[in-house]
């Protein structure tokens, strides 16, 4: 049991043998005591005065008196200004070093058959173009908080909702047939999704043209818009797609399969997975099957034009079209059919949306909906609603061809990290194959975590350069750090020196290494907090708080140079288990880390 648990539950028993009071755990304030105060732990009095009827002072003298006679491992206390300060005793601090230094699993909670089953949805792309810079924040957002709740003792499952239909899809595949000339990934050696990605920024191009010349003619924008060629083209093909004509369905079934096969080498680069890809092509008629059930239990109603509405007004919405008078869907009915399918193939307990902030309308209407169709998770939905992520120079736009490909960015920071770290000599002495795989841990890891250092609700503006610095809160330097404790490891290997994870009781320690031990206990604390949150930030932001006390006690430590065995074998331990728990919180991040830098 943590230190802090043992106190609150210590502190409600002394308030009920003191002043014949019960209260709860949970009501004790606890904060860390002051760098310029002797002590660990400071106990927050003033609630307590109420039932003491003494001053702060004396409240604090005699909690401290009773914890002190009843708690073995309190040393001492202290009282300033009614705060009482609790010196916590060295052998509590070296049997959580120990504890963490013996599980390989410390910090984690274990699923079982019992475990509520979490099911987390992200990347959810387009198969008009490639994944992009925004795509990366979805889909590192989305890795990470599926790790992060798997590390809170939940079964995970993730999802990804591919949108593979729709009039965007409709004018990649008409540019292609009329100016693709039969160019294919393999004949012309470029990326799938990327050579579909192309086909959509000319057809944009070729409709600002026709509306351009339509304007010049005397039409307005407006009907120039609606009557250029291309749009009318693509329109016609989409309606040929929905009656499933043979020759629209092959192209559509050929031009998606390279993007796909493009989506696939781009997730793999990236370290991201899933375990079950939806289609929208087979969940909006389920959508639409479960619209027209909730039409006839009267949960909708349908208006005169046969258009299908839900009056959310009641629930403190609007009114919500879920059929067009067309009998066709809109995204809310896809986004039901989606749901449905989904729990038909898993026992959700809780449901995951990692979508951009522009989204939280959306699903607050879908909540609702689900919920009145039955679903069990409905109301208890979560939308992980993050913010958008720019470059210095700007935002982008797809069908103008100005986003960033995720391919391109990815390259690009490889880059950066096989300049800088040849700048740096951070990487003498590597062979052609170490140097390659290097720089790309390097790269990802630097990507990864300046995404994810941030608050995930906020907008974000992204620097390559900036993020591969190896000093400050980056990640090449949290790998950096790892790579050097690993270093001292097999150092102390090849002297012939054993790591003995039972600690010698004798040893006395330096207030680094008690600071340190104290931020390894936090571990366990910090991965609930960062699930609670859904915030990969919090675990991001610890390990480089982590880090950089390690660093300090690097400088002013001697590791293997301590002439005391017993000391120089705790400072190993410590090492190795600060180590391990960097190597842990990297993982949550979806990141390496590296044996040598």
């Amino acid at each position: 049991m943590h230190i802090d648990q043992i106190i609150k539950e210590k502190i409600v028993e002394a308030v009920d043998s003191l002043y014949g009071q019960k209260i709860e755990a949970d009501s004790v304030q606890l904060q860390n005591t002051r760098k310029d105060v002797e002590g660990d732990v400071t106990v927050v009095v003033f609630p307590f005065l109420r039932f003491s009827k003494k001053s702060p002072e004396q409240t604090a003298e005699q909690l401290g008196e009773y914890l002190k006679e009843q708690v073995d491992l309190i040393d001492d206390f202290s009282v300033i200004k009614g705060f009482l300060n609790l010196l916590i005793s060295k052998n509590y601090w070296l049997s959580v070093l120990e504890d963490a230094a013996n599980r390989p699993t410390f910090g984690f909670k274990a699923a079982d058959e019992n475990s509520p089953l979490v099911m987390v949805e992200y990347s959810s792309p387009n198969t008009n173009k490639p994944l992009h810079l925004g795509h990366i924040r979805n889909n590192l957002l989305g890795f990470s908080i599926g790790e992060i709740i798997k590390a809170n003792g939940n079964k995970l499952v993730k999802t990804n909702i591919v949108n593979d239909r729709g009039i965007h899809i409709c004018k990649s595949m008409y540019a292609w047939k009329q100016w693709g000339e039969g160019k294919t990934p393999e004949n012309t050696g470029i990326k799938g999704d990327h050579l579909v990605g192309d086909f959509y920024v000319l057809f944009d191009k070729h409709y600002k043209q026709e509306i351009s010349e339509l304007q010049e003619k005397g039409l307005s924008k407006e009907e120039a818009e609606q009557q250029a060629p291309s749009i009318v083209a693509a329109r016609e093909m989409l309606l040929k797609w929905e009656a499933k004509d043979p020759e629209v369905i092959e192209l559509w079934e050929m031009m998606n399969q390279w993007v796909y096969d493009g989506f696939d080498v781009t997730y793999k680069e990236l370290g991201v997975d899933f375990d079950k890809i939806y289609y929208e092509s087979d969940t909006y008629l389920v959508g639409k099957e479960e619209v027209l059930r909730g039409l006839k239990e009267g949960i909708f109603y349908q208006r005169e034009d046969q258009s299908v509405w839900a009056d959310l007004t009641a629930d403190g919405l609007d009114e919500k079209i879920l059929l067009r008078s067309d009998g066709t869907s809109v995204y809310m009915t896809q986004d039901i059919g989606t749901a449905k399918l989904r729990f038909n193939d898993y026992t959700i307990d809780k449901m995951v949306y990692v979508v951009g902030n522009e989204q939280n309308y959306h699903f607050q209407v879908l909540s609702v909906l689900l919920d009145k169709l039955g679903f069990d998770w409905g109301k208890g939905l979560h939308h992980f609603s993050y913010g958008m992520v720019e470059l210095p120079h700007g935002k982008m736009k797809s069908r103008e061809g100005t986003v960033v490909d995720a391919d391109d960015l990815m390259a690009e920071m490889i880059e950066v990290a096989r300049k800088t770290s040849e700048e740096l000599g951070k990487l003498e002495g590597y062979t052609e194959a170490e140097l390659a795989e290097t720089y790309k841990t390097i790269a990802l890891g630097a990507l990864k975590y300046f995404m994810l250092k941030v608050d995930p609700k906020k907008n974000m503006l992204f620097n390559p350069e900036e993020s591969i610095d190896f000093n400050g809160n980056t990640g090449p330097f949290i790998q950096y750090t790892y790579a050097r404790i690993r270093s001292v490891i097999r150092k102390a290997e090849s002297n012939g020196i054993q790591l003995n994870k039972q600690l010698a009781q004798a040893i006395s320690l330096s207030e680094k290494e008690q600071e340190l031990i104290k931020s390894i206990s936090l571990f366990p604390a910090v991965i609930k907090e960062a699930g609670d949150a859904y915030s990969p930030a919090v675990i991001a932001n610890y390990i480089y708080s982590l880090v950089k006390e390690f660093n300090q006690f690097y400088h002013d430590h001697s590791i293997l140079g301590e002439e005391d065995e017993a000391v120089r074998n705790f400072r190993l331990v410590l090492s190795q288990t600060i180590a391990n728990v960097v190597e842990s919180g990297m993982k949550l991040l979806g990141i390496n880390v590296p044996e040598r830098m």
